[in-house]
């Protein structure tokens, strides 16, 4: 089966690069980082074809209107600004940040259980904002399952600022993946994953096409399979950027698989499965700028749409 573009991807950040960017954003500041985005978000709108036509995609279906260049940049900037106030995160200065926080009884509940749970997010704002939950839940503890591959120097730089305060990372892909999950669960730990990305193009047992922002596309059905295997409970989790230094964080309960029957799984997958993907449209309308996946998200799907239409039929003009 073919790989998804995004799997194929290399990833085009520069170890270097972002070391420095590090070095300067943690001494001389936020503000003065934020304007080296720009020239980073510019540098990306006019070299980086697919991902501005894959922005330009996505905002046409969200924004409702013709899409100017100011808005690929501003969508592009939001995306920039993100990875970059993880650098402020992961050293604790959440004094930087107005971060208002909805749901988190949502988080106290499952973990008062002590058997952990999921944490869904998708490519959509920050997921490292999930840290000013720490706030009111001292003893919280995430790990973040994820595919390495397309993100290791971003990783590497960001682990570099404080490596205590790195987050665990169960590498996905690995024989012995599904066992760390458990083991991070039986601990009472949040295992975060990112459940919008499919490795594979063709649906299949793992991969549900839904209608999502007026057309289908694919969503993996592996985490929520492994949420019901193991019998936890789901949480959606979304950290979108207001502007500025604001975020909003949201947590919300997406299904409970606890006492779940065998036979009774694939249906209660893909109810949340629904739900999910109907959450992150909604967020997606909300805060459009915040959706990060710059690549063809659409295209097999349509593609694919458009050849099992029968041809359109016209009525025949006769000759003169």
């Amino acid at each position: 089966m073919k790989r998804t573009e995004w799997a194929e991807r290399p990833e085009r950040s520069n170890l270097a690069l972002l070391r420095v960017m590090t070095w300067l954003s943690l001494r001389l500041g936020r503000p003065f980082g934020r304007v080296l985005l720009r020239l980073v978000a510019v540098y990306f709108v006019a070299f980086s074809p697919a991902a501005r036509r894959a922005s330009r995609d996505y905002l046409r279906r969200t924004l409702g209107r013709p899409v100017r260049l100011r808005d690929v940049f501003r969508h592009m900037f939001t995306f920039a600004t993100t990875i970059h106030d993880r650098i402020y995160l992961i050293s604790g200065r959440f004094d930087l940040f107005d971060i208002e926080l909805q749901g988190q009884e949502h988080v106290h509940a499952v973990l008062a259980q002590g058997r952990g749970a999921f944490l869904l997010g998708a490519h959509m704002g920050s997921f490292e904002v999930v840290r000013a939950l720490g706030r009111t839940v001292p003893d919280l503890h995430v790990a973040v399952a994820m595919y390495e591959d397309n993100a290791r120097n971003i990783n590497a730089a960001v682990a570099a600022i404080n490596p205590k305060a790195a987050p665990e990372v169960i590498p996905l892909g690995r024989v012995d993946a599904m066992l760390q999950v458990r083991e991070a669960l039986d601990d009472n730990r949040l295992v975060g994953m990112l459940a919008d990305r499919t490795l594979l193009r063709e649906a299949g047992p793992s991969v549900q096409r839904m209608m999502f922002l007026g057309s289908p596309a694919a969503f993996p059905l592996g985490p929520l399979h492994m949420a019901a295997m193991l019998k936890r409970p789901v949480l959606f989790m979304t950290g979108l950027h207001l502007g500025g230094n604001r975020y909003a964080v949201h947590f919300d309960q997406l299904a409970d698989f606890t006492d779940v029957r065998r036979e009774n799984r694939a249906a209660a997958v893909q109810t949340a499965l629904a739900r999910y993907v109907q959450r992150i449209e909604h967020d997606c309308r909300i805060a459009p700028y915040n959706w990060f996946n710059f690549f063809d998200f659409w295209q097999d799907a349509d593609a694919a749409s458009a050849r099992q239409r029968p041809p359109a039929t016209h009525p025949t003009t006769p000759t003169p």
